[in-house]
């Protein structure tokens, strides 16, 4: 399958089975990063001068034999991975699984903070109720997902680049708080009626689950039909996601593009099970 996508030419996405990428190089802006999410690719930039150079040592035969692109415009080529993986893990907007331990511990939590409102301050006791909000706290959410995470693939100039992207409405995250605290989160890009999930942390268990269901929620709600989970593993199929044909998803893709805009509201989690 060959691909013509603005600012990357032609891409014969065939022998992209997930096990490499499709090209090199190019530029890392909010235009070309949205363009690729457009046309099922996304971006993996390396971490440093070593990890370039790896990718160098690793995918330069199929480079020089016309398998994998090479992008004009960047000093470093191999410093910028872009994918399109085949089969796609993908996840229905009002189907993301929760499990059932996690759902009576979000009921507990939202019965506990109810009596916690009507009791004593000095005698009152209980975990805080989560609440979820989308779009309040984007740049949080991309330090979060940052910490820690090797290799490193979230660098300043992507999150420089989606930044913009949420600035423009393009770009979106959903908080989980507890309290004030913010204890979980996601994040991903979105092309109408498609969003894609790029990562997403949690500081309490299940709450990156949590901020992904909710997510799927406000996007369903805004007109959106898929979720794509971008790399497929045990963890995204414990969410409910299946594979998808590359060729499907493209098709998902280009379909006819929403006006929708996400809720942002201050929503209980408790709501989602």
């Amino acid at each position: 399958m060959t691909v013509n996508v603005t600012g990357f030419g032609a891409l014969d996405l065939q022998p992209a089975d997930g096990e490499r990428p499709v090209a090199f190089g190019g530029v890392l802006g909010p235009e070309q990063l949205l363009t690729a999410y457009r046309y099922g690719l996304f971006p993996l930039p390396a971490a440093d001068e070593y990890a370039s150079a790896y990718n160098e040592a690793v995918y330069g035969e199929a480079v020089e034999a016309g398998e994998v692109v090479l992008l004009p415009g960047a000093e470093d080529p191999y410093a910028l991975a872009w994918w399109s993986p085949d089969p796609r893990p993908v996840l229905r907007p009002g189907e993301v699984r929760l499990p059932r331990r996690l759902a009576r511990r979000l009921r507990g939590r939202s019965r506990a903070a109810g009596a916690a409102e009507v009791a004593d301050a000095a005698g009152a006791a209980g975990a805080a109720e989560w609440f979820t909000t989308a779009d309040a706290a984007f740049g949080a959410v991309l330090t979060a997902c940052a910490e820690g995470r090797q290799p490193a693939w979230l660098t300043a100039e992507l999150r420089a680049a989606l930044m913009e992207l949420n600035a423009r409405g393009a770009a979106h995250s959903v908080e989980v708080w507890e309290g004030e605290e913010l204890v979980g989160g996601v994040f991903g890009v979105a092309v109408w009626p498609v969003l894609s999930l790029d990562s997403m942390f949690h500081r309490r268990p299940d709450a990156a689950r949590v901020a992904v269901a909710d997510l799927g929620a406000r996007f369903g709600v805004a007109g959106g039909r898929l979720l794509d989970a971008q790399w497929d593993g045990p963890y995204v199929r414990s969410l409910g996601a299946v594979s998808m044909e590359r060729s499907r998803y493209l098709a998902e893709l280009a379909g006819a593009p929403g006006a929708g805009i996400l809720p942002t509201d201050r929503l209980p989690v408790a709501r989602l099970v």
